[in-house]
């Protein structure tokens, strides 16, 4: 098994409130959030956060399916939400449903109601010259106390995209609304992520167009019966009759070819895989359990096993199991060793951390502090192969786009552990986590554990 963190934030020690993670549907590859509005929104606003918004609609499916750089800005989008009938029927075809059709013409003017409540502020990039404009004089005469950092077109707005990310920065909007059509929204909003300073991005569509004016919206009451489709082929016939039309059929053929598609997660065969080998694996090492568990007794007394909160599967807590490798004031030290951490992000770890104990860092080293987790995959709490558990205040400071891995078990070894360990930054075990999660099966697991013996007999990043 492979050697875990000891996890602390390096940044900033105050506590981080914690929200429920937020449940989401897989189509087409892509986790959609399955959450009401309100709680979507609660965690966007959260102080401390920083998130990249997407909606997903038939349009977006269609051209997602053609264009791998758009597929990309959504795969790797924090949050992904759905938007349209479309979608909609395509969760139906796997007896599912979402708690709530979040459009963005609906949506994003409840969000922006819950900033203006907390004083933040918006920014309008995108639409033809003067649509930015009138949007923003739109949405502060429906929002009270709505402060409005700047507006730039996207058209002659865009010419230079430096000058326009400069101004977006300098104006110190907290949140950003890019209207520049799919999928050059999304894809210009992932490509310029780490350049962009407000907390919240988001690309809007034809939202600029519908608040100034330019586009009707349909009657509240033909949106509710799901007319939208028939409603915006009479407004707009030449480009609707080929989007709403042949694009919602497109789509929806496409939902039912995935959704035939669509396996069994094999979670009963993953269950027997995880009883079967740590049953094994404890009768075969009962042996070095007592070694260890004596070892460590006969060093420093105290309690043999370290017992710590975890966070599991949907983001549900649980005590984790592990032989103690510190002495038995670790947490109260922990604070005065946080500059020393050898890894970047959120994670603490250091070679020469002076609270693990001699016998600890043999333990460590050869992996065998994990063991005791053994009786943690047997009570079903985790998994052989998973992401490793995440303390609960590392969760309440994730990034949204690394909840994903919550969506599963998490594992005593993984992807992450048999390539580096802790030699691997933050961001990078986040990237692995989540490609675990798209694409794991008992034949994965079973690769995964194999090329684990290599990890530990290696030693590398165990410490």
């Amino acid at each position: 098994m492979i050697a875990t963190t000891q996890l602390a934030f390096l940044h900033d020690t105050r506590p981080v409130p914690a929200l429920p993670v937020l449940p989401r549907l897989r189509l087409f590859g892509l986790d959609i959030v399955d959450a009401p509005a309100e709680a979507v929104i609660e965690r966007l606003l959260l102080p401390g956060r920083r998130s990249r918004l997407a909606f997903l609609n038939a349009h977006c499916g269609n051209v997602a399916a053609r264009d791998a750089r758009y597929r990309d800005a959504l795969v790797t989008a924090d949050m992904i939400l759905p938007d349209g009938i479309g979608v909609e029927l395509a969760a139906r075809m796997r007896n599912r449903s979402f708690a709530e059709n979040l459009n963005g013409t609906d949506f994003c003017p409840r969000l922006l109601a819950a900033a203006a409540r907390q004083g933040l502020s918006v920014f309008l990039l995108g639409g033809q010259p003067g649509v930015a404009e009138g949007a923003a004089l739109r949405l502060q005469r429906d929002i009270p106390g709505l402060k409005i950092a700047g507006t730039r077109d996207g058209y002659g707005g865009m010419r230079n995209e430096a000058e326009a990310i400069t101004q977006i920065n300098a104006s110190g909007a907290d949140i950003l609304l890019v209207a520049l059509g799919v999928p050059r929204q999304d894809s210009w909003l992932a490509q310029n992520a780490a350049r962009l300073s407000p907390r919240l991005t988001m690309g809007v569509g034809a939202l600029f167009d519908f608040l100034a004016g330019r586009v009707r919206r349909a009657p509240a009451l033909v949106r509710k019966a799901r007319a939208e489709w028939a409603w915006r082929l009479a407004m707009e016939p030449r480009r609707m009759a080929r989007r709403y039309l042949i694009g919602n059929a497109e789509f929806l053929l496409r939902a039912r070819r995935d959704a035939r598609a669509e396996r069994p997660t094999g979670e009963a065969a993953r269950r027997a895989f995880d009883l079967a080998i740590s049953s094994v694996a404890l009768l075969l090492l009962a042996p070095v359990l007592l070694a260890a568990a004596l070892a460590v007794r006969l060093e420093s007394g105290g309690p043999v096993l370290f017992r710590q909160t975890r966070v599991g599967l949907d983001g549900k807590p649980f005590t984790m199991y592990k032989f103690r490798s510190m002495y038995r004031d670790a947490e109260a030290r922990r604070a005065a060793l946080l500059h020393s951490s050898d890894r970047d992000g959120l994670c603490f770890k250091s070679k020469s951390d002076p609270r693990i104990t001699r016998v600890g860092r043999i333990l460590r080293r050869l992996s065998v502090d994990e063991l005791p987790q053994i009786l943690n995959v047997l009570k079903g709490d985790m998994s052989v192969v998973g992401p490793r558990p995440a303390l609960p205040q590392e969760v309440a400071a994730y990034p949204e786009r690394a909840l994903g891995r919550l969506q599963v078990r998490p594992g005593l070894t993984g992807l992450w552990q048999v390539s580096g360990r802790a030699e691997i930054g933050f961001d990078k075990m986040i990237d692995m986590d989540l490609a675990y999660v798209r694409s794991r099966s008992v034949l994965l697991d079973a690769l995964l554990l194999a090329l684990t013996a290599r990890a530990v007999i290696g030693g590398r990043g165990a410490y």
